[in-house]
């Protein structure tokens, strides 16, 4: 430990840490490409340590920055702060935003934290029970993460399903992913590769957000209205952090078993902590009105998910997400090879790793909370502003991913469309969920088809099929039960 704390490591970490909060905290930069940023810089580190905690704090601080846009503007820093545009934004449009992030920024710690002990203590039973998922058991996985869409649908589960069969029905632009047969692209070659995610993304809650600012009349107000406790949050934050500590636990090891589940992410581990969270709640009816619980689940969630993906890419070499993927090859050239026998061969580097990962819990605290304070500045300045930047930063993000004009065209579409489904109560979140996991679902079915030649069966009676199965049916059937179970007024 007293390794990792020298001068010459702490001072790039802690560099590596703010740069994540920036890049994480700018619409359409998402975690991954400020991992991908990062390592080429750590390359030229003279300590393996240097390079490795200046990774590691990058992956941690840019999930959780993404949620600081996504409250104060409803635009998701990074996919995973998708969860964060529903409770969090609502807050802060109470006045109450500054409150709402250093809830959010607690609870990224808390469940860093617990992602990180989790992985150092069950990774090898964790990552094989994720090993023993195939094409029939993700399907229903993400036929399990799609039911999510009632409970992000504010109450309104039909228009909930229909956003949901939107995203997935978009999708399906592109190649074949069986056939390589071109769908939707009407002979464009731009569309070959699919709707770009992040565009559509930035289009659908960040322009949205402009037009509606523009249609409601901007002025020269603040972008949001600071907290009047702003100087006693910190305390009230903790105070509501202990308050929901169950929801805290529970998030932050769904999290974790899901981010351990190769190809889920932070972005669907914030969302089933999020879908969990309300299942359970005694208040779900105020989810997406500036519930607390609604911002302690996701947040919990997408950084004890990364912690999470580090179990399937330490112990079998399998990255859990497109973050893992990077880091992997990282490790190659620093001449760590995962595997089985990881822990044998490289005790004291992997020891390192955790040990890193753990001290980045702590140091996002400061990190974090000067991000918290720089981009609280920055709201404080007149709203139409504000707007304006916005939409130069995500044009900018859009067109950064690929350097396509393409694309940001797809983001001024979707801006559009985005506008019109909420001008008619149409959730935008289970659109994005769709969009996230349409292709899942759709290649698990079809793969596990080809599998089993055209028999349906194996999707039946395998027994963690079986498990998810009613897993799906219970988050149906028992909040309608207990409802019904409910006495009534007297």
């Amino acid at each position: 430990m007293s390794e990792l704390l020298q001068f010459h490591v702490m001072i790039p970490w802690i560099l590596g840490m703010l740069f994540g909060i920036f890049v994480g905290a700018t619409p359409g930069l998402t975690a991954t490409m400020a991992v991908a940023l990062i390592v080429p810089v750590s390359f030229y580190m003279p300590d393996p340590n240097t390079g490795l905690a200046m990774i590691i704090g990058v992956s941690f601080t840019a999930i959780f920055a993404g949620d600081i846009p996504a409250t104060y503007l409803r635009i998701p820093g990074t996919p995973a702060s998708a969860a964060a545009t529903l409770d969090g934004h609502q807050l802060a449009r109470q006045g109450r935003g500054p409150y709402a992030l250093k809830i959010d920024l607690i609870c990224s710690c808390l469940g860093g934290l617990v992602g990180v002990l989790l992985l150092m203590t069950l990774a090898p039973q964790l990552a094989r029970f994720a090993l023993r998922f195939s094409n029939f058991e993700y399907f229903w996985l993400a036929v399990l993460g799609l039911s999510m869409s009632a409970v992000v649908s504010s109450g309104n589960t039909r228009r909930g399903f229909i956003a949901a069969a939107l995203g997935m029905l978009l999708a399906t632009v592109g190649l074949d992913i069986i056939s390589g047969a071109q769908r939707f692209t009407f002979g464009n070659v731009e569309l070959m590769s699919g709707l770009g995610f992040i565009p559509v993304m930035i289009g659908l809650f960040g322009v949205s957000e402009v037009i509606r600012s523009v249609v409601a009349g901007i002025g020269t107000q603040p972008a949001t209205v600071t907290d009047a406790t702003d100087s006693d949050s910190r305390w009230a934050a903790l105070k509501a952090v202990w308050q929901h500590k169950g929801t805290v636990a529970k998030s932050s090891v769904t999290g974790t078993v899901v981010g351990a589940l190769p190809g889920a992410g932070a972005d669907i581990a914030a969302w089933a902590a999020y879908g969990l969270a309300e299942r359970t709640s005694s208040g779900a009816k105020k989810f997406g009105t500036g519930e607390v619980a609604g911002v302690v689940a996701p947040t919990s969630a997408n950084n004890a998910a990364v912690a999470g993906a580090w179990i399937p890419a330490l112990v079998f070499g399998i990255p859990g997400d497109a973050v893992t993927a990077i880091v992997l090859g990282a490790l190659m050239m620093y001449e760590i090879r995962p595997g089985p026998l990881i822990f044998e061969q490289n005790p004291g580097q992997i020891q390192n790793i955790f040990n890193i990962a753990l001290i980045t819990q702590v140091l996002l605290l400061p990190c974090g909370y000067l991000g918290l304070k720089t981009f609280g500045w920055i709201l404080k300045l007149p709203r139409s502003l504000v707007m304006t930047a916005v939409l130069v930063f995500s044009t900018v993000g859009a067109f950064s991913l690929r350097n396509s004009l393409f694309d940001v065209g797809i983001m001024a579409v979707f801006g559009v469309v985005g506008y019109f489904l909420e001008a008619r109560r149409v959730p935008l979140a289970p659109l994005i969920l769709g969009l996230i996991l349409g292709p899942m679902v759709e290649e698990n079915f079809r793969t596990g088809m080809i599998k089993s030649e055209g028999s349906f069966l194996p999707f039946l009676t395998r027994p963690i099929c079986l498990v998810l199965i009613v897993l799906l049916l219970l988050a149906f059937v028992v909040p309608k039960l207990l409802r019904r179970l409910k006495p009534l007024p007297a």
